[in-house]
């Protein structure tokens, strides 16, 4: 399930050569029911910044912890893991939903639809768990879909950092 990181990650594949940061298409990136828009780009870091908290967060609105966020990327990827750090006092999320290369859903759809994969998360303050994906399933993608449905018991729900572990498998190719 979770990566518990008994071990140094600089040794291991936790390291940032395996993170995806770099192949998110940031500007395109948005989330449903951000209480600062725009603030979701925010929780997008390079692995060695996940626990920077000093910047801004995406969070929720007030009194509707759910959240919505779409990431498409620069080329297909493949992704191994999936890393969020919430927020403290009951903020954090406590269930992830994901769909792949599903553009345009919204809470409805997200509520109706079934997922790739599920996880119930854990409270994540210092960054050192990763969920590990159905990798067959997490072939191609060329964008993600992260459903936040609750937190842990928190008015809003908060996000200090999102993080993909994987590879690139293709750049897209746009013609002028």
């Amino acid at each position: 399930m979770a990566c518990t990181h008994d071990h140094s990650c600089e040794d291991h594949d936790c390291s940032s050569n395996w993170s995806l940061y770099k192949h998110i298409d940031l500007a395109k990136v948005t989330a449903l029911n951000e209480a600062n828009p725009g603030s979701v780009k925010s929780v997008f870091k390079a692995w060695e910044e996940r626990l920077n908290s000093s910047g801004e967060r995406l969070e929720s609105n007030e009194g509707d912890p759910e959240l919505l966020v779409y990431i498409p990327f620069t080329s297909d990827v493949k992704i191994k893991s999936i890393s969020v750090v919430g927020g403290a006092d009951g903020t954090s999320p406590s269930k992830l939903r994901v769909f792949i290369n599903r553009e345009g859903i919204d809470f409805s759809d997200a509520q109706s639809m079934q997922p790739v994969q599920e996880w119930e998360l854990v409270e994540n303050l210092q960054g050192v768990l990763e969920y590990q994906t159905r990798y067959s399933k997490f072939q191609s993608v060329a964008n993600i879909t992260l459903h936040f449905p609750e937190s842990f018991g928190g008015d809003t729900t908060q996000i200090h950092y999102i993080g993909f572990k994987g590879e690139a498998t293709q750049v897209f190719q746009f013609l002028l």
